[in-house]
C-alpha cells in the first residue's frame, strides 16, 4: 500500500511506510500586527530529521542589546528583488510522478507547490527537450528529423511528448501557485543544425541561416508552451555551453561568438513574440572548471571569462543577465560579475544534491542540507541571486530513470521501491525559502558571520517580502549547538540552534528601525598594532576580521579614513564569530584633516557586538582607541556607521 500524503487546514505531513521520518509543515499565516511584545515565529530543519520545517513555539522580541553573537537585521539596506525558488520538473521527474495513483500524485504535488499546505515551488526550470533525465530511451528534441535532412521551415516542430505529462504538472503546478515563474533551457538544438549531425556534442554550424534557425525553434517552444498555458519567463540558449564532452546525454559547446549570434537574432523575435520573457546568458558554473578548460579546441580560448564576454559583446542588450551553476567555483563569483555589471542580473540555475557510493541515506541527508544552507540558501542569495533552483524536482531510489550523466543525483521528493514518497535535504533546503520568501521580496541587510566553504560560525540571510513582512535564514554551521542574539533596531531576541541546523524565523512588520547604514565602500583602515587583516573591518562582511595578533592594550587603534566627510548617529563595533575578542574598553573619536582629533564617546564593551550612539557627527576620520586591558586578541570582523 502507497503511503498517504494527509493533508489539513494546518499540517502537511508526508511520510514513508517504510519507517522514514514524516514531516510537518504549519502553514505561513499572517500574524496580527507586532504588539508592545513582538514576536518571530519560527521554523526548524535538524541534521538527524528530528525537526523537518517544523514550527517551534514563537520568540519574543525585547528591548536591548545581548552579549551573544548578534545578526543586525536591516531593512535600510536593499539588494535584489527575489524571483522565486524550485527546482525542475524534467521528463524523469514527470516519469516518476506518473507512476504514482492520481491520488497520491496530487498529494505530492500539493506538498511541493502549494505555498500553504506545502513549501510553495515558485520557480521551475525546464529543459527545452531531451537533458540526461530522461525517461526516454532515446533522446529527443522537439524538431527531430531524420539524418541527413534538414527543416529549416520548422515544419516537425512539436512539443506532442510534454503534453503527455510535463505539461500537465506545470499547470496544476501553476494552479497552486499562480506566482510561479518557469525558465526555459535546452541541452542541445535539433541534430540537423549541429555539426556531427548528434544531440550528444558538436557545435551549431557555422551558418547564419542556422543561426535565425535555431532563433525561430526557441520561439516556437515559448509559444507553444504560452499556448499550453505554461507562459515561460526567462529562456537561456544553451545549458552548460562549455560543457565539451556530455557524458552520454544531449550537450552542445557554444564558444561566445555563436551564442552572440544566436542571441542577436533571438532577441528581436522574442521581444516581438512575447515580450515577457527574459534572455539569461551562460547558464553554467561559477567559475570555468578544469576538465572544460582541457577539452578546448587547439588554438581556441577555453573562454573562463565567458559571462564577461558575453555582458560585453553587442548581444547584451538582449539578456537581463546571468544563470549560474553549482559545480565548480564559489558563490562569490556572482559578486565579481554583479560588480562589474551592475544594472544585469543574476540568477542561479541549477544544482543537483549527489551522494557516494557508500554514503547512508543519514549521511546523504546531513551533507546536502548542509552543504545546500552554507551554498545555495545562503551563498547564491547573499552574492545577488535572484533564484535559487535545484535540479530534479523528483527521482525514484536508484537516481533516475536517466539516459547518460549523472547517476548520483537527488531530487527533492524520491519514489521508494514500496511506493511511499520521501521528501530529501533540497526538499527542506527549499522549502526553508520558497516557503517564507515571496516572488518580489527584496533581500535586505543582514550580518552574517558564516562561510561557504565551512567555518562553524552563524550564518544568515534576510529578505521584506512585498507585504512588509521579513523572512530571516540561519544555518548554524557547527556540530553544537549555538545561541546567537537577533537585532531589527532596538530590540532583540536570543535563539539556540542544534548543531547543523536550519532555521526560518518571520516576523509580520520590522520593529521600528530609525537608522540607516552609511556605505563604506570607498574606506581604507590603519591599525596599531598592524595585526592582520585591516581590510576587513569595513568590507561589509561578518566572516572576515581584522585581528591585532596580541593581547588588548590601551593605547591600540583603528582609524578609518572615510574618503569625505560623512555624517552618522550610530557606531556599531561587531567582533564577529569571535565575540570573546570585543574590545574590554573603547574611546571614539572624529578628524577631518586626520591629525586633530576631538572625543565624542568612551565606554565599556558587554559583548561580541558594541553599539554607541553619538550626536550626529559629520567628519571624514573615525579612531576607536582600546583603554582596556585583556588576554584575547581584539578583533573587528565589521565596523558599521549609522546616520
Amino acid at each position: 500500500m502507497k503511503n498517504q500524503l494527509t493533508v489539513a487546514m494546518t499540517v502537511l505531513a508526508l511520510s514513508a511506510l517504510t519507517g522514514s521520518t514524516a514531516l510537518a509543515v504549519t502553514p505561513a499565516t499572517e500574524n496580527p500586527a507586532l504588539d508592545e511584545a513582538p514576536k518571530a515565529r519560527v521554523w526548524v530543519t535538524t541534521v538527524d530529521r528530528s525537526e523537518l520545517l517544523t514550527e517551534r513555539a514563537p520568540i519574543a522580541f525585547k528591548r536591548g542589546a545581548s552579549p551573544e553573537t548578534t545578526i543586525t537585521v536591516d531593512p535600510s539596506q536593499t539588494f535584489q528583488t527575489m524571483d522565486g525558488f524550485g527546482a525542475s520538473i524534467t521528463d524523469s521527474s514527470a516519469d516518476v510522478l506518473y507512476r504514482l495513483s492520481p491520488a497520491d500524485r496530487e498529494k505530492t504535488v500539493r506538498s511541493l507547490f502549494d505555498p500553504q499546505q506545502g513549501i510553495g515551488v515558485s520557480f521551475l526550470r525546464q529543459p527545452v527537450g531531451s537533458s540526461d533525465f530522461t525517461a526516454a530511451t532515446e533522446h529527443y528534441t522537439y524538431d527531430d528529423v531524420p539524418a541527413g535532412q534538414t527543416d529549416f521551415g520548422l515544419r516537425h516542430f512539436s512539443i506532442a511528448r510534454d503534453q503527455a505529462q510535463v505539461l500537465p504538472l506545470l499547470r496544476r503546478a501553476k494552479q497552486l501557485n499562480p506566482a510561479l515563474k518557469v525558465m526555459g533551457s535546452p541541452w542541445s538544438p535539433p541534430a540537423w543544425m549541429k555539426t556531427g549531425d548528434s544531440l550528444v556534442g558538436g557545435r551549431l554550424k557555422d551558418d547564419p541561416a542556422i543561426y535565425n534557425a535555431y532563433a525561430r525553434y526557441l520561439v516556437k517552444f515559448v509559444q507553444a508552451y504560452t499556448a499550453a498555458g505554461v507562459p515561460i519567463d526567462f529562456l537561456t540558449i544553451q545549458n552548460e555551453p562549455q560543457n565539451r564532452t556530455p557524458g552520454g546525454y544531449p550537450g552542445t559547446d557554444m564558444p561566445v561568438r555563436q551564442a552572440v549570434k544566436v542571441i542577436e537574432s533571438l532577441g528581436p523575435m522574442l521581444r516581438a513574440a512575447s515580450p515577457r520573457t527574459k534572455i539569461l546568458g551562460y547558464d553554467h558554473n561559477w567559475s570555468t572548471h578544469p576538465g572544460d578548460i582541457a577539452n578546448t579546441p587547439p588554438g581556441e580560448d577555453p573562454e573562463t571569462d565567458y559571462p564577461y564576454q558575453l555582458l560585453e559583446s553587442p548581444a547584451a542588450k538582449w539578456l537581463a543577465g546571468t544563470a549560474y551553476h553549482c559545480y565548480y567555483g564559489n558563490p562569490a563569483d556572482q559578486s565579481k560579475l554583479q560588480k562589474a555589471f551592475p544594472k544585469k542580473g543574476i540568477w542561479f540555475t541549477e544544482c543537483s544534491g549527489s551522494h557516494g557510493p557508500n554514503d547512508t541515506p543519514a549521511q546523504i541527508f546531513r551533507g546536502t542540507l548542509t552543504w545546500h544552507a552554507r551554498n545555495l540558501v545562503m551563498g547564491t542569495t547573499r552574492n545577488w541571486a535572484k533564484s535559487v533552483i535545484n535540479w530534479n524536482i523528483a527521482l525514484d531510489s536508484t537516481g533516475g530513470p536517466h539516459n547518460g550523466g549523472c547517476g548520483t543525483c537527488t531530487g527533492l521528493v524520491t519514489l521508494q521501491p514500496d511506493g511511499s514518497v520521501t521528501t530529501d535535504a533540497e526538499y527542506y533546503t527549499i522549502g526553508h525559502l520558497a516557503k517564507f520568501v515571496r516572488p518580489g521580496a527584496v533581500r535586505i541587510g543582514s550580518t552574517s558571520y558564516g562561510t561557504t566553504g565551512w567555518n562553524g560560525q552563524i550564518q544568515d540571510v534576510a529578505f521584506r517580502n512585498p507585504d512588509g513582512s521579513t523572512a530571516l535564514v540561519v544555518h548554524n554551521q557547527n556540530d553544537a549547538p549555538r545561541t546567537f542574539a537577533v537585532a531589527v533596531g532596538d530590540r532583540t531576541f536570543e535563539y539556540t540552534l542544534p548543531g547543523g541546523a536550519l532555521a526560518t524565523y518571520t516576523w509580520p512588520k520590522s520593529p521600528s528601525v530609525d537608522h540607516k547604514a552609511v556605505p563604506l565602500t570607498e574606506a581604507t583602515v590603519t591599525t596599531s598594532p598592524a595585526g592582520v587583516g585591516a581590510e576587513f573591518a569595513v568590507d561589509a562582511d561578518g566572516s572576515t576580521r581584522w585581528t591585532s595578533e596580541v593581547a588588548q592594550a590601551p593605547g591600540q587603534y583603528v582609524q578609518v579614513d572615510l574618503k569625505r566627510r560623512r555624517e552618522f548617529s550610530r557606531v556599531a563595533i561587531d567582533a564577529g564569530g569571535f565575540a570573546g575578542d570585543y574590545v574590554r574598553g573603547w574611546q571614539l573619536a572624529t578628524s577631518n584633516d586626520g591629525a586633530t582629533w576631538r572625543t565624542i564617546a568612551s565606554g565599556e564593551g558587554k559583548g561580541q557586538l558594541t553599539t554607541v550612539d553619538v550626536r550626529r557627527t559629520s567628519a571624514r576620520h573615525l579612531r576607536i582607541t582600546s583603554t582596556g586591558t585583556a588576554g584575547n586578541y581584539w578583533s573587528i570582523a565589521d565596523l558599521r556607521l549609522y546616520r
